[in-house]
């Protein structure tokens, strides 16, 4: 009966628009007023939720990102895209497409992500494309960030998961999907941009120049090799590699483009915390509802309940899938990472499925959910930014997104797209 209280009020607020942090908290005050449960459990167990070495990880790869955008980084990573793929059909798409990459590879979030790729690109964008055509494409390229590694949603749901899964085997599962998601928007970008006409945008191809602007990026794009490496290779954990990525960025700032000044670290840093402040208030607030749920014995009889309903592990997934699509449209990601994956992580390790196969397919679900309408948080971002409406925006997105589920089918159909890499790798 706590559970039906807590999800109730959460959900009574949340449409009301009430902040989703202080949603989850009313909805856990008012399950353990009507349980009679002891007040003093609520702000220990939310000390205990973000109390956490692996949560680290989030601010400080935010922090790297905010030292790229300071720096003028990004701005290199853009002419290299642009000395490579700028002269093909819709060649200043793919190179806010590879720009995208390039940026998911260091922050690992899509709104972090947004922010910078559309006020680094927009400008060159509207003297190209129409408006919603540019902001699509920033929006999908944004997406990236929380399936390349080092991603901040997967960090988020391996500590909700629990220890069935790591966080850098979480994170090569992501490899072969982002590039697959990578290929396959620049093919849509050029069939797009074939079919309305736009013309090509860069400079002729040239071997020198190619060379020229990779030695002038060359330590920007070491940085992802060098973290995701040392990660991957053991030689660090994710949150030290968090750390490295901070210090590296902050160098290449202020020695490498000279961009980044003394005076620019503190507004830096102000970013990156109320960025993660977010994050880290869901998961607090968040951590006395999943008590509630476990004090009901909720994880258990939903366990029992849909082993009942069906003993197919496929059909299992089928369901959570297309629970996690509706979800994506109407609960911000995060929050669905914190209340849904202590829920679901158990009991499909009772079906026998693969921990790194579910976790990512939980994510991606979730991540393509952040470009639907209503709450389609990216949408909101882009619209910001490029100042047109939100229907504006959804008549040149939608075959972005149809592009993203396709994806998620693939890996969802054969899920050796997704494990193979980190089985090789030891996870």
């Amino acid at each position: 009966m706590m559970v039906l209280v807590s999800i109730g009020i959460f959900f009574v607020l949340a449409l009301m628009g009430m902040p989703l942090a202080f949603a989850l908290g009313f909805s856990a005050l008012g399950a353990f007023a009507f349980g009679d449960i002891d007040m003093a459990v609520m702000p220990q167990s939310m000390m205990h939720a973000v109390d956490s070495f692996p949560l680290m990880a989030i601010p400080l790869f935010m922090l790297a990102g905010e030292f790229m955008v300071g720096g003028r980084i990004m701005q290199r990573v853009v002419d290299f895209a642009n000395a490579v793929v700028g002269r093909v059909q819709g060649g200043l798409a793919h190179v806010t497409i590879l720009s995208g990459l390039g940026l998911a590879s260091v922050t690992g979030a899509a709104v972090a992500g947004a922010s910078a790729l559309g006020t680094t690109m927009m400008p060159s964008m509207r003297k190209h494309y129409d408006n919603g055509f540019g902001s699509a494409v920033v929006a999908s390229a944004s997406n990236l960030g929380p399936i390349i590694p080092p991603s901040a949603a997967m960090i988020v749901y391996a500590l909700m998961a629990g220890s069935s899964v790591s966080v850098g085997g979480l994170f090569m599962a992501g490899v072969v999907p982002g590039i697959l998601l990578t290929v396959g928007m620049m093919a849509l970008c050029t069939w797009l941009s074939y079919k309305r006409g736009y013309e090509p945008t860069g400079e002729p191809f040239c071997w020198r120049n190619v060379l020229v602007q990779c030695r002038r990026a060359g330590a920007i794009l070491l940085m992802p090799v060098l973290v995701i490496g040392g990660i991957v290779g053991g030689v660090f954990t994710a949150t030290e590699g968090a750390a490295i990525a901070v210090v590296y960025s902050l160098l290449v700032g202020m020695f490498v483009t000279r961009k980044l000044k003394v005076d620019a670290i503190p507004g830096c840093m102000f970013r990156a915390a109320v960025t993660s402040a977010v994050v880290g208030a869901l998961i607090a607030f968040a951590k006395p509802v999943t008590f509630v749920f476990t004090l009901d014995l909720l994880p258990l009889h939903l366990s029992q309940f849909v082993q009942g309903f069906t003993s197919d592990p496929m059909v299992f997934m089928a369901l959570v899938m297309g629970m996690l699509l509706i979800v994506g449209m109407f609960l911000e990601s995060n929050a669905a990472y914190i209340m849904l994956a202590p829920l679901f992580a158990p009991i499909a390790v009772a079906y026998g499925i693969d921990p790194l196969y579910f976790g990512f397919l939980f994510v991606f679900n979730l991540v393509v959910g952040m470009m639907t309408p209503p709450v389609g948080v990216l949408l909101f971002v882009m619209c910001g930014i490029s100042r047109i409406s939100i229907g504006e925006l959804l008549k040149s997105v939608w075959p972005f997104i149809a592009l993203q589920y396709a994806v998620l089918a693939l890996c969802w159909i054969f899920p050796d797209i997704v494990t193979a890499l980190p089985r090789a790798l030891g996870y």
